[in-house]
């Protein structure tokens, strides 16, 4: 391998510790225990996973991959890693060259840089190589340490707590992300944990777990990471989609909603699943089915209560590649649905929530308290799910069926708690790492019927959901 000199002190340095590198890790056990702990909430058991920079592949190796690929420029470093590790792909080779690139075949699910960037030389080309082991739903992760923990971290060298590193970049979090922007990979979320990285009698554990993710004070933590996707993989050649409309009571909307609802894609499928109504709505959509058989639509009615329980058993029985879903209040204009289409399918986003927060409303189409709610409530969702979100409970979003179905596979960490369905799609896009984007919509006062929200009851049930994912996605 031609090497720089820095990267020839590099790969001295990494061939001298190689063989004890589990003895240096053993110093800083609590450190890498809880780095583990976080990256396999980023990346589930069974993906397949290239890990760029492997070292002695440990780190691979916790992650339990279906497929597990490390390369590294160290040839001790693989030694070892091959000789504790034989289950998985272990390659010698330079990450900032294409030919070392070229030794690993396929796509993976994800690909992982643990403090790999610090190494390179120039980050952004090696990062732009990386394209060609992606695929749509390839994420790649980013780890690395904090800048501003740097001084700490070397005197932790001196004092031989930390293996010493040579001539790394200490680059801040922006900067990472900067660089993934130049190399075309759209950052998904970003994360900061371990504001303490010593156990400590416990205490570290407590100060993570509680205080490290707090806003503000999570930016002083010393563990970063950063989530991408390719986007030059992005676009979805999508031909299908189903318009979900969960309806109750709202007999006077159907036959409105049909005829507002654009021909935005070749294979257009309009789903009506109706709850329980007292005004005839069910025989209404039928009426409806009946009058325009020209169109492709379905008539379903729900077996339980509750929306989310209507826009599950709408998703399972209808056949779109894209899942939409529209309130049958029709406060959300039916027109609009082409640009979620448009937004999906160019790979702009992955799930796409609708805000009602950015325009002005129409007089009377949400009452005071309800948008005083709704803007508290983007705030903490937005610190929740480390992407920008300004509107939860607006009802008409989109997701592809490939990744609903994995939501629904996911269920269970969360449990069936969300009446709404709104959350359960939230949370489960964010363990996904999706990208959520928001359309901008124009919110209007119905025309027919009446609310189904009770603000108090539902608000305290938005509380429970906050807890619920302040548990799950922060604290655990």
């Amino acid at each position: 391998m031609n090497l720089s000199s820095r990267k020839k002190r590099i790969l001295d340095s990494s061939n001298f510790y190689a063989n004890n590198r589990f003895e240096w890790k053993e110093k800083s056990k609590y450190f890498h225990k809880e780095d583990e702990k976080y990256l396999s909430f980023i990346i589930p058991k069974k993906s397949n996973i290239l890990e760029i920079g492997c070292g002695v592949g440990d780190l691979l190796a916790s992650l339990e991959p279906e497929r597990g690929v490390g390369i590294d420029i160290s040839e001790a470093m693989i030694a070892n890693a091959k000789k504790n590790f034989p289950q998985f792909e272990f390659l010698v080779g330079d990450v900032e060259v294409l030919e070392s690139l070229n030794k690993i075949q396929g796509t993976f699910d994800y690909i992982l840089l643990s403090d790999t960037i610090g190494y390179l030389d120039d980050c952004q080309s090696t990062l732009n190589l990386l394209h060609k082991f992606c695929k749509q739903e390839t994420r790649i992760v980013v780890s690395y340490f904090s800048y501003f923990w740097q001084p700490i971290l070397k005197f932790a060298e001196i004092l031989r707590l930390k293996m010493p590193q040579v001539e790394l970049n200490f680059l801040p979090t922006d900067d990472i992300r900067n660089l993934l922007s130049l190399a075309d990979f759209d950052v998904v979320k970003e994360e900061w944990r371990q504001l303490f990285p010593l156990s400590f009698f416990g205490i570290g554990n407590i100060v993570n777990k509680y205080f490290a993710t707090l806003p503000i004070v999570r930016r002083l933590c010393l563990r970063n990471y950063i989530v991408g996707r390719s986007l030059r993989k992005a676009s979805r050649p999508y031909q299908s989609c189903s318009v979900i409309i969960p309806c109750r009571n709202e007999k006077g909307n159907i036959e409105d909603a049909v005829l507002r609802i654009p021909d935005f894609c070749e294979d257009l499928e309009i789903v009506f699943i109706e709850g329980h109504s007292e005004d005839g709505t069910y025989d209404e959509i039928k009426r409806i089915k009946s009058k325009y058989s020209q169109k492709k639509i379905k008539a379903l009615k729900q077996d339980g209560y509750g929306k989310a329980d209507a826009v599950y058993k709408a998703f399972d029985n209808s056949s779109g590649e894209v899942l939409i879903i529209l309130d049958a209040d029709l406060t959300v204009s039916p027109e609009k649905l082409g640009v979620f289409w448009d937004t999906i399918i160019s790979g702009k986003g992955e799930y796409i929530n609708g805000s009602r927060l950015i325009y002005p409303m129409e007089k009377d189409a949400m009452r005071f308290l309800n948008l005083m709610a709704n803007q508290f409530f983007s705030v903490v969702f937005s610190w929740l799910l480390n992407q920008r979100y300004t509107d939860t409970l607006c009802g008409t979003k989109a997701l592809s069926r490939s990744d609903y179905l994995k939501i629904k596979n996911n269920q269970s960490y969360f449990g069936n708690f969300d009446p709404f369905g709104d959350f359960d799609l939230i949370f489960g896009s964010s363990m996904l790492n999706l990208k959520m984007v928001e359309i901008p919509i124009k919110y209007k006062a119905r025309v027919y019927g009446s609310t189904q929200i009770t603000r108090f009851r539902n608000g305290l049930q938005l509380l429970n959901m906050v807890m619920r994912g302040y548990r799950k996605l922060k604290a655990f």
